[in-house]
């Protein structure tokens, strides 16, 4: 593997994140395009893709939650793809761009089947309710990143 991060800015590079959801996550899912890009899909949103050779294999976005603290979401790697390290790779990322920012925590709402996953990146679970959503349940966790 040749993994290169890009900090999506340019739309041929927020065509990659967009890519990689649609065919690892709403064509999998049979989620639709209205339910898989939401109203935190806007040109403020930041994005981080991870590829392969020039190609887009991971993604995550993350959007302002307040004055300190952002929601890192929509993380996703191809299926041929996982097992490799890249899911965590590209949470990192941006908890490293969110760092740079000023931005105190971060908080994702994991899909159930993935709180292991967070744990292991060092979020801690800040609700123990479970979130109802129209594709998957989801727990709600935070991780600090500076004071």
């Amino acid at each position: 593997m040749n993994i290169e991060v890009i900090r999506a800015a340019e739309t041929w590079q927020q065509a990659g994140a967009y890519y990689v959801r649609i065919q690892g996550m709403a064509k999998q899912h049979g989620i639709t395009l209205r339910r898989e890009f939401d109203e935190h899909d806007t040109p403020e949103t930041k994005y981080i893709v991870l590829t392969d050779d020039d190609f887009p294999v991971a993604t995550c976005r993350f959007y302002p939650l307040g004055d300190s603290a952002a929601m890192i979401g929509r993380v996703v790697v191809l299926p041929e793809y996982r097992g490799k390290g890249l899911g965590g790779m590209v949470v990192r990322e941006a908890e490293k761009w969110l760092a740079e920012l000023g931005v105190a925590s971060a908080v994702v709402e994991s899909r159930d089947v993935a709180v292991g996953f967070y744990e292991k990146l060092g979020y801690t679970v800040t609700d123990k309710s479970i979130i109802h959503g129209d594709t998957f349940d989801c727990i709600r966790m935070e991780k600090r990143l500076c004071k």
